[in-house]
């Protein structure tokens, strides 16, 4: 077919194509039908997975040049080379690379452009094709919005597809239309819950939701497509009917759903990441304005925030948990074998989590421990667990019932020689774990491999006098389990390469983000943690409100405060691991005391309803109350800190982890600030918009940084106290003048 529609000079963003770029016109495959259908398939030859770079934006301009110039055509196609191989997306090393508005609006109108080509060639844009995205596997962002530029969207019905905007976790929002589109095809409300939530659906829920028009099983998406674009085959689109009168064109419920979404953004974002409150804009605006109109305030509103902070940092994070992929490989650059059958010593809370957590990814698990209550306890609660996920409808059925047949509990000892991997997460006593070790050494055959949970004991001598050490690593997940992305890969003395890997592989089937950290007291997350929530208690018995540093450390940008999280710790496992770093590094890590009557007094945190403070079931999860009447302050201790502003008491203890985090790259314990940066956020939830601890650190410069720990060294209720002044003393690079 032709097009009256004259079109505008292909422009690349901001410069030359790349020098590694591949020829032009090899990205797109384009296969013609006898019958007038036209396929364009993404098939980039420099990818497994095409991604929308400029290299394959270039080449699909051109194919739409083919396209729009030939008659003959009567259906379009846009498909991947493999039906669970559709697109991954814009490339975020595109957007990483961009500098100044100026470029950011080039790239965002780069891309509109494109789409809204594909989007005039369709009936539904005024031209005469049918066309239609058959979609499956991952379909994120940029990859979907181009699927709404066409008439139709044919899904893969497959546990691999997955099918959204997640732009905001980005710091941005969808940029190529859709948050114009969107609105168009499934409602104000509906199109704000994708948006804003960033959520990736299912191919069931996305049909439920209209985000795709018909599902299909894999090996027919093509046909099932290629029928619709041909008119052999009708597929509704569901129409929004009367709601789009009473809601989406309705300035009345624009306002009221509008409020009530702010209301819920702002209490979730506390100010600091400015995408979601912009994109709220944009979708409640777009059904009531004209789709060129609304594409131009949504390519002038995404522009800043591409070229902004809160992007950089949380797509300079994104960058480093792909880089933790990279683990999860052999030094050839092979994956090494799955773990298909693992054991785990422990049914207690840690134990339960972590067997249920590899339960449900699809690995036979067998759980030991010798208290039946408890592995009853574990094993109905991973039942539990599972009910839940499949009532939400993450799961499908027959999925849920293979998860819960994969747990096998008993109390016996042995039964473990097929296992790939044990992991213990008994007692925190070392001959504890090396007696467990041991035993299983006898049943394991030499290469399976002895993990260790342990948060505070050396992995080097648990591995002590088990034969083939090289075998014993630490797997430190991260508490709560199914919460933390994080796991530290605890590599010891005697750890192998091989072990590293096959233990990272594990870690990212489970769909978390391994890092590999030295063996040293703490490792990383709870070194760092310990001087800050150490510090938080110093400003109590200094006379600060615990209120008052919790809410002032979450208007930083933490997801607790310091109390709350202790008690979601739990004050004796806090007290335990404070006592285990006071002892590896002395006077700097001296613990309070003054949550030890609490701790005797059984009051441990949100497990017991009572911790710093109180909390009673709501909905089966602790909601709090208020302070626990029965924490006091020491008797005659100095009262300093009750007047200082927020800022002193987020300096003093988020300026602790800094300095700890100093000493920690200088003694190699991450391979570099990047992962400990990735760390942080992971593994304690560190403000992600400013990119991770030393980010942050960074950004406030080197001369300030210094003279703030020095300041704070010598600040009444540091400089008086053991070991406050040696805390703030800068450490590290930081220590050079």
């Amino acid at each position: 077919m032709s097009t009256e529609t004259a079109k505008p000079k292909l422009e690349l963003p901001f410069g030359a194509m790349p020098e590694d770029a591949p020829e032009p016109g090899s990205c797109i495959r384009i296969e013609h039908a006898d019958d007038g259908l036209v396929r364009l398939v993404l098939a980039p030859p420099h990818r497994k997975l095409a991604v929308l770079d400029l290299a394959l934006m270039r080449d699909l301009d051109l194919a739409l040049d083919e396209i729009e110039n030939d008659p003959t055509v009567r259906g379009l196609v846009i498909t991947g080379r493999e039906p669970l191989s559709f697109a991954a997306g814009a490339d975020v090393k595109a957007i990483e690379a961009v500098e100044t508005v100026e470029q950011a609006l080039e790239l965002v109108r780069f891309g509109q452009r494109t789409f809204d080509r594909i989007a005039l060639l369709s009936r539904h844009g005024g031209g005469g094709l049918v066309t239609v995205a058959a979609v499956g596997g991952p379909v994120p962002g940029g990859a979907y919005e181009l699927a709404l530029a066409c008439d139709r969207i044919v899904c893969a019905d497959d546990p691999k597809t997955r099918v959204g905007l997640p732009e905001v976790k980005l710091g941005i929002y969808p940029g190529w239309g859709g948050t114009q589109r969107l609105p168009r095809r499934i409602g104000i409300p509906r199109a704000l819950g994708a948006i804003l939530s960033g959520r990736l659906y299912r191919a069931r829920a996305a049909k439920k939701l209209g985000l795709v028009d018909r599902l299909t099983h894999p090996e027919y998406l093509v046909r099932v497509a290629s029928d619709i674009a041909l008119d052999r085959l009708e597929c509704p689109r569901r129409e929004r009917g009367l709601w789009r009168y009473l809601i989406d064109l309705n300035p009345l419920a624009r306002d009221f759903v509008k409020r009530q979404a702010e209301k819920t953004v702002r209490r979730q974002t506390r100010g600091h990441y400015p995408a979601p409150l912009k994109a709220l804009e944009l979708v409640v605006r777009a059904p009531g304005i004209p789709l060129p109109a609304g594409l131009e305030e949504e390519a002038r509103g995404v522009a800043p925030l591409i070229a902004g902070p809160v992007a950089k940092s949380l797509v300079g994070l994104f960058g480093l948990s792909e880089d933790a992929k990279k683990l999860g490989l052999l030094p050839s650059g092979e994956k090494p074998a799955r773990i298909g059958r693992a054991g785990v010593i422990g049914g207690g809370v840690m134990g339960g989590a972590i067997a249920s957590l590899l339960a449900e990814k699809h690995v036979d698990t067998r759980i030991r421990d010798l208290d039946a209550g408890a592995l009853a306890q574990a094993v109905g609660a991973h039942r539990a667990q599972i009910q839940k996920l499949e009532k939400r409808r993450s799961i499908d059925k027959h999925e849920a019932m293979a998860a819960i047949d994969r747990l096998e509990a008993t109390t016996a000892g042995a039964g473990f020689g097929r296992c790939d991997l044990v992991v213990e997460a008994v007692a925190e006593r070392l001959e504890v774990k090396q007696a467990v070790f041991g035993e299983l050494a006898r049943e394991l055959a030499d290469d399976a491999i002895l993990a260790t949970n342990t948060s505070s004991l050396s992995v080097t001598q648990i591995a002590e006098g088990i034969p083939h050490p090289e075998r014993v690593v630490g797997m430190h997940v991260i508490n709560p389990v199914r919460r933390m992305p994080l796991v530290e890969i605890v590599r010891g003395e005697a750890t192998s390469d091989e072990v590293v890997a096959r233990t990272a592989r594990l870690a990212l089937d489970l769909g978390k983000t391994p890092v590999v950290v030295k063996d040293v007291a703490g490792f990383l997350v709870n070194r760092l943690l310990g001087p800050y929530l150490d510090e938080a208690l110093r400003l109590w018995e200094g006379g600060a409100d615990p209120e008052a540093v919790d809410r002032a450390l979450l208007d930083f940008g933490m997801p607790m405060g310091p109390f709350e999280l202790i008690d979601e710790v739990g004050l004796d496992i806090a007290a335990h691991a404070a006592e285990s770093l006071e002892e590896a590094y002395g006077v700097r890590m001296q613990k309070s005391t003054s949550l030890a009557a609490l701790v005797e007094a059984g009051e441990l945190g949100k497990k017991t309803l009572r911790g710093v403070f109180l909390y009673e079931e709501k909905k089966g999860r602790p909601r709090k109350t208020g302070r626990n009447p029965r924490l006091a302050r020491p008797v005659g201790g100095p009262r300093h800190d009750s007047s200082l502003f927020p800022k002193d008491l987020v300096d003093r203890c988020v300026l602790a982890m800094v300095n700890e985090a100093a000493r920690c790259l200088a003694e190699g314990v991450v391979a570099g600030p990047g992962v400990l940066d990735l760390a942080t956020v992971f593994g304690m939830g560190f403000a992600p918009f400013r990119g991770g601890l030393w980010r942050f650190a960074t950004s406030l410069g080197r001369d300030e940084l210094r003279g703030r720990l020095e300041e704070l060294a010598q600040s009444p209720g540091v400089k008086d106290r053991p070991g406050g002044p040696e805390r703030f003393t800068p450490a590290g690079e930081l220590e050079l003048g």
